[in-house]
This record gives C-alpha cells, sequence and structure tokens, in this order.
C-alpha cells in the first residue's frame, strides 16, 4: 500500500477528514519552500501538493500566477524542486503530489520526470490540462514508476463521471465550482451530488477544492467529502509575508485541520 493509500485510510478509521495543502514550488525560493513545506506538514497537513511554476497556468487565478511568475524569476526549475522533495523526504514520509502542466513535463520528458518523482518520492501527479480522454498520453509512464495520477472530476463531467471514477486511483480531486483557482468568499456548488454519485460507484476518497478560503468552508466541504485541499489562501499568504510567512501559515493549517477534525 502506497502512502496516499495509507493516509486516506489511517484517516478514515479514526474518523478524520483529509486536509491537502497547495503551495507554489520556488516562491519566494526554494529555501522558503523547503521550509515551508516541513511547517505545514509539522501543522497538520495530511497530503501537500507542491505546484510546479509555469508560465501559462490555465487552471489558476491570479494568486497562484503571482506566485508563480515570482518562482520563474527567482530561478527555480523542476531540477531544484526535485532535489527539494528528496531533502523533504529525509523528515518526512507525507505524501506529496507535483501539480504540473503537460508542457513542462513534456519538455522534462515524461518517462525521465516519472523516473525521478519516484526516485525522490514524489507519490502523484495532477496536470489539470490533460482531460480524462487524452490521459493515456501519460499513465502508462506514471504506472511504470509508480506514480497516481490524480484525475480532476467537477459536477459537469455529466457522463464522463463514472468512467473517471472507474479508472481513477490515489484519489479524486473534485472541483468544487467553475473557473479557475482562488479564494472565493461564498462557494457556491452542487458538488455534493457528484460525491454521492462517485461513492454509488467507487470506495476511492474524494476531496474538494477551487475556491476553498478559510475554516468555516473547509468544515462544509468536508463534510461531504474525505478532505479538502486549499492553495490560494496559502499561496495569499506567502505572497503577503514572504520568507517570512511560516508562522502565518502554520496558524492558518493548524486553524482549518482543527474545523474538519
Amino acid at each position: 500500500m502506497n502512502r496516499i493509500d495509507q493516509t486516506f485510510t489511517r484517516l478514515k478509521e479514526n474518523n478524520e477528514k483529509a486536509l491537502i495543502a497547495f503551495i507554489t514550488g520556488g516562491y519566494p525560493d526554494i529555501q522558503t519552500t523547503e521550509q515551508l513545506i516541513l511547517t505545514i506538514i509539522e501543522a497538520g497537513a495530511d497530503l501537500i501538493e507542491i505546484g510546479i511554476p509555469f508560465s501559462d497556468p490555465v487552471a489558476e487565478g491570479p494568486v497562484i500566477q503571482e506566485a508563480s511568475e515570482g518562482a520563474l524569476a527567482a530561478g527555480c526549475t523542476v531540477d531544484l524542486l526535485f532535489d527539494m522533495v528528496k531533502r523533504v523526504r529525509q523528515h518526512s514520509d507525507i505524501p506529496l503530489l507535483f501539480m504540473t502542466y503537460a508542457n513542462p513535463v513534456y519538455v522534462y520528458g515524461k518517462e525521465r520526470f516519472m523516473k525521478r518523482c519516484n526516485e525522490v518520492g514524489i507519490d502523484g501527479v495532477i496536470i489539470p490540462d490533460v482531460p480524462f480522454e487524452e490521459k493515456d498520453e501519460f499513465i502508462d509512464s506514471c504506472q511504470d514508476h509508480e506514480i497516481h495520477m490524480i484525475p480532476l472530476i467537477a459536477p459537469t463531467s455529466g457522463e464522463r463521471a463514472r468512467h473517471i471514477v472507474m479508472e481513477a486511483t490515489g484519489f479524486l480531486y473534485c472541483v468544487s465550482s467553475l473557473g479557475v483557482t482562488g479564494v472565493r468568499d461564498v462557494l457556491q456548488t452542487n458538488v455534493a451530488p457528484l460525491i454521492q454519485h462517485i461513492r454509488s460507484v467507487s470506495d476511492i476518497p474524494c476531496a474538494i477544492g477551487f475556491g476553498i478560503s478559510n475554516a468555516e468552508q473547509a468544515r462544509s466541504m468536508a463534510s461531504h467529502a474525505d478532505g479538502v485541499i486549499i492553495g490560494s489562501a496559502i499561496v495569499t499568504l506567502v505572497l503577503k509575508y514572504k520568507q517570512d510567512c511560516f508562522e502565518p501559515v502554520r496558524q492558518f493549517i493548524m486553524d482549518v485541520k482543527r474545523a474538519i477534525s
């Protein structure tokens, strides 16, 4: 059983919900990212998504776009992120995932990319610009190197939903609302029927993301699913405090984890 499966099994046995935290790798610099991951782990997050900065992050809102641009300007590269993950793995077995786009993987070489993921301890990848129908471009490489390719599913997935669920591994990233990532004051979503449909087909864990920005919203979404994914709210703190972001992020993670526990 891999780290993702182990984590969701443990949480379910303890009647807990998963907190999945997203940060933009390399912002404001690699050293801060490394320490921030360890801080988030200490604060109680259960899984961490590391965004690989990219010049055209089509699924991201302005907050993560700004951090991605800043990371690239600071010299962040895929190899620097791989090396950083390898160092983090000396301190923790928490599941780690890369959130990336097809282009950076192609440029790096998909076999080389997935092999390196396995070597440094990445457990899964999320590639939002690769639709379910085109996943065969990457799935063999992922499977060859024991990397989960985490699918996104939305209330608008329609008839595709059953096929996505049946072929998913790791967990399902359930998109709470249309549009790009970003903090939303009010979450307008009909994700509950989607979760019900998923559970009628499979027992794969479901985590809800896109727009969750505070503890109250996290508690509400966690009542429907096995976990919540929070990104822009964390990245907003990193943008504001930069190298002094550790304590604000630690407190935020602790507040959210407490709310969903």
